[in-house]
């Protein structure tokens, strides 16, 4: 910030980019650190998928909106009978990464239960209406893909367990923050992709 000049949520916002291209990892209380390359890690998303991805990205900004304040409203409201949900829906994710297990289901199941912490009913009634379409690979194949090795899943995962000990210890500023990069390194991936795969049409359509 000094550095640069620049407030901390410009910070937070090109830490998040840097986090959806898999160059650094943030790890809670212990700072930022820059990744080995990975091969074939890259988000490649066919051009029959466009549509589906513009309709993808809109439901995530819609998201970051929502989930954003329903992540710092829970870290102030939350009971214990709901931190256990959020801990029960983590570990079964966990369980179910790298042996093709069903990931959707909790990982849906601890952003709904984050929407009831916040105690106001219209935040779950959104979650709800939206269902479980809201997690972007249940729509995306080349996300899905990513699924089959662990690496992806488990990044997922880590960022998950942020907003969890965030909400766990009641801060809902660290709250907030840690949705907001979770769900903005959907968006950054799939807006990545989205821009190689309208490339890459128009160039054969221009072949």
């Amino acid at each position: 910030m000094l550095a640069f000049g620049v407030s901390r949520t410009v910070v937070r916002e090109a830490l998040s980019k840097l986090q959806a291209s898999d160059l650094v990892e943030t790890r809670h209380g212990v700072g930022t650190f820059v990744l080995q390359p990975r091969a074939g890690g890259m988000l490649r998303l066919d051009p029959g998928e466009i549509a589906t991805a513009v309709d993808v990205l809109s439901v995530l900004e819609l998201r970051i909106s929502l989930e954003t304040e329903s992540a710092w409203l829970a870290a102030s409201r939350r009971t214990e009978e709901q931190l256990l949900v959020m801990r029960q829906a983590l570990d079964e994710f966990e369980r179910n990464v790298g042996v093709a297990g069903d990931t959707v289901a909790p990982d849906f199941r601890f952003h709904l239960q984050i929407a009831q912490a916040t105690g106001n009913p219209y935040f779950a009634d959104i979650m709800t209406h939206l269902g479980a379409t809201v997690i972007p690979r249940t729509r995306i194949s080349a996300i899905r893909n990513l699924d089959r090795g662990s690496a992806y899943l488990s990044r997922v995962n880590r960022e998950h367990e942020e907003i969890y000990a965030a909400i766990a210890r009641r801060d809902p500023d660290s709250a907030r923050a840690a949705m907001r990069i979770h769900l903005t390194n959907s968006r950054e991936r799939l807006r990545v992709a989205q821009e190689a795969a309208q490339s890459l049409a128009a160039d054969a359509s221009s072949s």
